[in-house]
């Protein structure tokens, strides 16, 4: 398990923290990653561009000239794309580009791409984001202490107002919680802040799930009050028949 040291906001090594191999130690797999963006891309498309087809412009539908011996090229109608204000043939229109990625690939390519940024050393934990009065000034000054230059992304709590408020107006830097850790992030981002406790709840998040955790969740969930997920039914064997 890779050790990282804890640092203050004024870069002093306050403790260590032990990361999960299962997290932080996953090889480079740079398809997957490639997969994985192309598919958050694709899910963030608006969809929206579109054209106007000869149902949608403007005109009259009436035939303007018979359709033989003018010695002029049969047309049916002025919205034609053919003609100068007719409508658009082939043109795009509104669609979804969006697909589903398997949640195992989409965590696989996230503990990827989190574990190269570790072992590029581009990984800090940082002990708490505590600012006095929550001034862009002294968020500036804190990056510049840590040595946080470049882009940089960091994962607290969004509950940190102050944190928040200070680095709004940074354009280098971004907040977010653990849960809004998404693969495009990690790979923009040069640099990646954790403190402890996201470092706990990624792993939480991120970390395989086996059979016996899966089972021991459903229980908890029965024993909630929640129902329980059918049973599969196991086909009957109809040569043990007597």
């Amino acid at each position: 398990m890779p050790t990282v040291k804890i640092l203050n906001l004024t870069s002093t090594e306050v403790g260590e923290i032990e990361l999960a191999d299962a997290v932080f130690g996953v090889a480079l797999n740079e398809p997957l990653i490639h997969e994985a963006v192309r598919s958050f891309l694709a899910n963030r498309r608006a969809g929206t561009s579109a054209t106007k087809t000869r149902g949608d412009v403007s005109g009259s539908g009436r035939k303007l000239w018979k359709q033989k011996g003018t010695g002029r090229a049969r047309i049916a109608s002025l919205r034609s794309p053919l003609w100068k204000g007719g409508g658009n043939a082939h043109g795009p229109q509104p669609r979804d580009w969006s697909y589903n990625l398997p949640k195992k690939m989409r965590k696989r390519a996230i503990c990827s791409a989190i574990s190269e940024r570790l072992r590029e050393g581009n990984l800090i934990i940082v002990d708490e984001w505590n600012f006095e009065q929550g001034k862009t000034r002294e968020f500036i000054s804190t990056l510049a202490t840590l040595k946080l230059g470049g882009k940089t992304l960091i994962v607290d709590s969004l509950k940190n107002t102050k944190l928040i408020l200070a680095s709004r107006n940074v354009q280098t830097a971004k907040v977010i919680n653990s849960y809004g850790v998404n693969i495009y992030d990690l790979v923009n981002y040069q640099k990646l802040v954790l403190t402890p406790r996201t470092v706990e709840e990624l792993t939480g998040i991120l970390r395989p799930r086996t059979r016996d955790d899966e089972e021991a969740h459903f229980e908890s969930r029965s024993s909630e009050g929640e129902a329980a997920p059918p049973s599969r039914r196991r086909p009957r064997d109809r040569g043990a028949q007597a």
